[in-house]
């Protein structure tokens, strides 16, 4: 086995705590072909990131990622911050000749974007994107059914990534609610989700969209100075300059519809991402908050034999079950961001190409600004 593989993490909020406990998992899981050792985290407040490392296991604390990414111990960099930021440390990080697992979306812009992944292609390097739902098994079983035509030639898709988490308007503001940092808000944050499991799982690109998105609470209240707005919280309100929810209609290579729906207004609905593949030999369906499983349809059968089944994607055989319990002993959220490391690993070692690529994040982001700016032209069809 090669040398060991030292990583630093650059953010410590809710998706470094994810990224960490996949980091700590996978090599205890998985038989890699490299070892890996949490390094270093880095964030900007020195005792809070301090107290991220003693509390999920990274050897020590900085507050300052343009030190760490050049530091000749350090192999891998893995961006958890918000958007705004993915761009500058990111580029960073692949001059120095750092593989790179950045979370999504990949920028705030097609401009940065793309860029990204200019550097990404020029660097000896490896970078991943961090479209983590790929690596939920039923998903990646899913996309293998799709692939070997079990549903056939796509003709339709359905595609939502439903939550409630707004829907009290008193609700404070984060940064999630803010363009500069977020970039999106429902449309970037959990739309991009949408998007590219539809591409991963049927293969095909979006090439044109319709929609519209809609801020249905104006503004809010401040959360902490940590959102980078001025005032301390209590009555005083700030702007939200993002979208609450986004539906638009969008157009496959084949030429199929697929429609999308993203929003954190849907009253009841925690963390649904549900998507419907039909063909015109079967179909299949996925929701989220029931992981473990895939709904298939073969029209194929005898129809007596026809209506949807129910899959339990837990048995030996089936994607990433290898390290995992017994037939029948359910995964949950946090499993998908070890298989992420997991592959990641693998493809340093192997040297192959990771996925979803720099390239890809482009893809998903020129849907994203197209969606906007449909929205903004009385919801325009927009060349991707």
């Amino acid at each position: 086995m090669a040398g060991t593989l030292r990583v630093a993490m650059i953010g410590y909020g809710f998706m470094g705590a994810a990224h960490s406990q996949a980091w700590r998992t996978a090599p205890r899981v998985f038989d890699l072909p490299r070892d890996v050792e949490m390094a270093v985290i880095v964030g900007r407040n020195q005792e809070a990131v301090a107290d991220a490392a003693a509390k999920w296991g990274w050897q020590e604390s900085a507050t300052d990622w343009r030190d760490i990414v050049t530091r000749d111990d350090i192999d891998i960099v893995d961006i958890v911050t918000p958007g705004h930021s993915h761009h500058e440390i990111a580029i960073a990080a692949l001059k120095a000749g750092k593989h790179v697992l950045c979370e999504k979306p990949l920028a705030n812009s097609g401009e940065d974007a793309d860029a990204m992944a200019e550097a990404a292609r020029e660097s000896s390097a490896k970078a991943m994107l961090g479209f983590t739902y790929r690596r939920v098994p039923a998903l990646t079983r899913a996309r293998d059914l799709i692939a070997e035509g079990k549903v056939g030639n796509v003709q339709q898709v359905r595609a939502a990534y439903r939550q409630d988490w707004l829907v009290d308007p008193e609700a404070p503001l984060s940064w999630r609610l803010q363009k500069d940092l977020a970039g999106h808000g429902a449309l970037g944050d959990i739309g991009a989700h949408a998007i590219d499991l539809v591409q991963f799982l049927t293969g095909l690109s979006v090439t044109k969209v319709s929609g519209v998105i809609d801020t249905i609470v104006k503004e809010r209240p401040v959360e902490t100075e940590r959102v980078g707005i001025a005032g301390k919280g209590g009555d005083e309100k700030a702007p939200v300059t993002v979208d609450d929810v986004a539906i638009f209609t969008g157009r496959l290579e084949n030429g199929a519809l697929a429609a999308f729906e993203a929003t954190r207004f849907a009253t009841g609905r925690k963390n649904e991402l549900s998507v419907e593949i039909s063909g015109d030999k079967g179909a299949i369906a996925f929701n989220l908050e029931s992981l473990n499983e895939l709904h298939v349809y073969d029209l194929t059968a005898d129809e007596l034999g026809q209506g949807f089944t129910r899959v339990l994607v837990t048995e030996p055989g089936h994607p990433y079950l290898e390290g995992w319990w017994p037939t029948g002993h359910m995964l949950g959220y946090e499993h998908a961001f070890s298989h992420q490391v997991k592959d990641f690993v693998d493809a340093i070692a192997n040297d192959t190409i990771p996925t979803p690529t720099f390239d890809d994040g482009v893809q998903v982001q020129r849907v994203l600004d197209a969606v906007e700016a449909s929205s903004d032209d009385d919801s325009r069809w927009v060349q991707i």
